[in-house]
């Protein structure tokens, strides 16, 4: 992961340059390693780098032979080795897994993102037309928005983080995952069009636990492509703990000291895994003092063998970084900045060890309707209906606050559950095999696929525990503490005041005002509207407006509204 920033058909571009260092140096926290700009005709594009792949001769922006096209990428390609070897007669520059993209282009134009593997954000700009291509993964793990200016019609920009275009866009958008943007028709297209695509039509695959369980096997083995340190965030669910268990027993398997082939990126000649960190898998829990997660996570880290570390906060610590990660998140929803700050302040303990990059768990509860909230669905329709709009609306919600919240502090997220493979298979699973019921928990069908008896990944207590969204799980002291902060902090009388540029978003909860009024200050509306999204649980299933978990009828702990 990087940072990026493009600004396409700039006038005096040459004078434009200094201020779009210091556009650039807003991002410098998720690419603290290095700062790389190109400037070809009236275009610039800038790039903070992050060394995991390539460490030694990745430098970005990355140009072609004849230095006739540029490119800026913020992510990671996995398949950039198989890449490689279809494009042998290409004269690569780099070990990047980024630099395949030009090859790419020059083959296949436009369709390029088709065939990349990964995360990514990127910006490609081909002199000789004078023409630009912007293009975000699938599911928008990786962030990128684009910016237009009614002072610069013709001007197009793209940055990894809204902090970047605020001052010279008057329309901003968050990006569309899954889509490409072409200069020359001035439109941005879907390029990713998997089978499981329309939410109203209804899988009808049987289920294959094998091959549900071998799928994800695979995912997390390729997000362990690395030529530096890394770990894993394991809060004790399910989710993170099955992620742990994988990676775990992947890197045990690589524990013999083979030579990093740099091409290859932490891949050995026959295609094995390198174990780059030279040491068992290293895990990170956090959580306010006695919180549940922290205690499941202990017992999961013992029982898979892993470097454990585990740290706590204190309320007030978190509501000191509260401003501080709304400026990094770029969003005011109450769910993700409740899930977001103790992430944001454990990703900083994570950098100060040493770790540059972890796997995490975000997607699951989207893919196999894990909230508690799902077992109100009125029917297995409905139930797949809603996974789907999850999993199509992650890029505002979960994929923003785990790319957010670590890159705030160099730290690089990878997400196994949104592989696409894995999404293929599991979004086509007919939904009856996942609702839930009395005989079946939530999640009940991945549970069942590492339920292996013979060869366990976790502990039942672990494998079979009920659902904590992240928020929760760190305690449940922690939301109590942000409501009763907010509570102190707007009166009654402010709570009345709603600002005309709020529209019909108005906050109906003076935690939810309270973050709002701290983005404002942050950011100027015309973003707001285009590239916040809240997000809520489902009203019309009888589901309390309150995201917390505990909420829920279901949830062991259940609080009234």
């Amino acid at each position: 992961m990087c940072g990026i920033c493009a600004f396409f058909r700039q006038p005096d571009v040459q004078e434009f340059k200094a201020h779009g260092l210091e556009l650039s140096k807003r991002i410098r926290h998720r690419g603290p390693d290095w700062s790389g700009n190109t400037i070809m005709n009236s275009t610039i594009l800038l790039h903070e780098r992050l060394c995991i792949v390539g460490v030694d001769s990745g430098a970005q922006p990355i140009t072609n032979q004849d230095e006739t096209i540029a490119l800026a990428v913020n992510g990671e390609i996995y398949n950039h080795r198989l890449l490689r070897k279809d494009f042998s007669d290409y004269p690569f520059k780099t070990h990047s897994d980024c630099e395949p993209i030009i090859p790419l282009y020059q083959k296949y134009d436009i369709d390029a993102p088709k065939h990349l593997d990964g995360m990514f954000a990127f910006v490609l700009y081909d002199a000789k037309k004078d023409r630009v291509i912007a293009a975000r993964d699938p599911i928008g793990i990786t962030t990128l928005y684009m910016g237009r200016s009614k002072k610069n019609p013709e001007t197009r920009a793209f940055a990894s983080e809204l902090k970047c275009l605020v001052d010279d866009c008057d329309d901003i958008v968050a990006f569309p995952p899954g889509h490409v943007y072409d200069s020359e028709t001035d439109k941005t297209t879907r390029y990713f069009e998997p089978t499981w695509w329309d939410e109203n039509k209804i899988a009808s695959n049987p289920i294959d636990y094998t091959l549900i369980r071998e799928t994800l096997e695979k995912s997390v083995r390729k997000r362990l492509m690395s030529e530096v340190p890394y770990g894993v965030l394991l809060s004790g669910g399910l989710d993170s703990s099955l992620i742990a268990a994988i990676a775990a027993r992947e890197t045990s398997k690589a524990l013999p000291e083979n030579p990093v082939n740099h091409d290859l990126a932490g891949i050995d000649e026959s295609g094995k895994l390198v174990n780059t960190s030279g040491s068992r898998l290293h895990s990170f829990a956090v959580g306010l003092p006695g919180a549940p997660d922290l205690k499941a996570a202990k017992k999961v880290a013992e029982y898979i063998g892993t470097i454990h570390h585990e740290h706590t906060f204190t309320l007030q610590e978190g509501l000191d970084a509260l401003k501080d990660v709304i400026w990094h998140l770029e969003t005011f929803d109450v769910t993700t900045i409740r899930a977001s700050t103790p992430m944001y302040l454990l990703s900083r303990k994570i950098k100060a060890q040493g770790v540059k990059m972890v796997l995490s768990g975000e997607g699951s509860d989207e893919v196999f309707g894990g909230y508690l909230y799902f077992g109100a669905a009125p029917s297995p329709a409905d139930f797949h209906t809603e996974c789907v709009k999850r999993v199509k609306n992650l890029h505002y919600a979960d994929c923003l606050r785990a790319n957010k919240s670590t890159m705030a502090w160099g730290l690089e997220a990878r997400v196994p559950f949104l592989d696409k493979e894995f999404l293929e298979v599991c979004l086509n699973i007919d939904p009856k095999e996942k609702v839930i019921t009395k005989e079946r928990i939530e999640k009940y069908i991945l549970r069942k696929a590492f339920d292996t008896k013979e060869d366990p990944y976790l502990p039942d207590e672990i494998l079979w525990r009920q659902k904590e969204q992240f928020s929760d799980g760190v305690g449940y002291s922690w939301i109590d503490g942000l409501k009763d902060a907010a509570e102190a902090t707007i009166s009654d009388e402010q709570f009345k005041i709603h600002k005309p540029e709020w529209g019909t978003d108005i906050p109906t909860t003076k935690e939810a005002y309270w973050y709002r009024c701290m983005f404002d200050d942050l950011f100027p509306q015309p973003a707001a509207a285009t590239t916040v999204m809240r997000w809520i649980p489902k009203a019309d299933w009888g589901c309390a407006e309150d995201p917390s978990g505990r909420y829920v009828q279901s949830h062991e702990a259940h609080v009234d509204n």
